[in-house]
């Protein structure tokens, strides 16, 4: 993580040289990971939405076999509100029409079987891109419009740092 390896030299050494006492260390070290805190590029919220985005596509077309049609990701405080667009396929809309409630409520059990089967994938996603644990996760589909949204609860709000203008 860019930390150089502290040398001890003998008394002899050239005055060009910075020792480092034993006693020392600590120090060093506390330094040496401030420096290094500081070097590790932080997103903006923009660039943390972005991912979010990429990564629920990502496992849209992976675990279901096709992505939504759009995406929208927001970084609200400690949550994480996902709206997407176009989710039926066109069996699921044909389904859905059926004139009882059975194709509706088979379909937002099937989709919701899904999301609890790939609830530790998706909480790993969210964590991994926003640095914040994952307390807890809601979703709904409306069977109607094909919109869905995914909202996440984070242990904190996630730290970024702001846009450039």
């Amino acid at each position: 993580m860019g930390s150089r390896a502290i040398q001890q030299r003998s008394p002899q050494a050239s005055s060009d040289h910075h020792l480092v006492k034993p006693s020392d260390f600590g120090k060093v070290l506390q330094i040496s990971a401030t420096v290094s805190a500081k070097s590790i590029t932080m997103k903006t919220q923009g660039e943390i939405e972005a991912a979010i985005c990429e990564g629920i596509n990502r496992f849209e077309q992976e675990y279901r076999g096709r992505g939504p049609k759009e995406i929208h990701a927001y970084l609200l405080g400690d949550f994480v509100v996902i709206r997407l667009q176009g989710l039926l396929t066109t069996a699921e809309q044909h389904f859905a029409k059926i004139p009882s409630d059975k194709g509706r409520n088979l379909l937002k059990q099937i989709r919701t079987h899904v999301i609890e089967t790939a609830n530790p994938l998706m909480r790993g996603i969210i964590q991994k891109i926003t640095g914040v644990t994952v307390v807890s996760l809601h979703h709904d589909i409306s069977t109607v419009t094909g919109e869905g949204f995914m909202i996440f609860t984070l242990a904190a709000a996630p730290i970024y740092r702001k846009a450039k203008k």
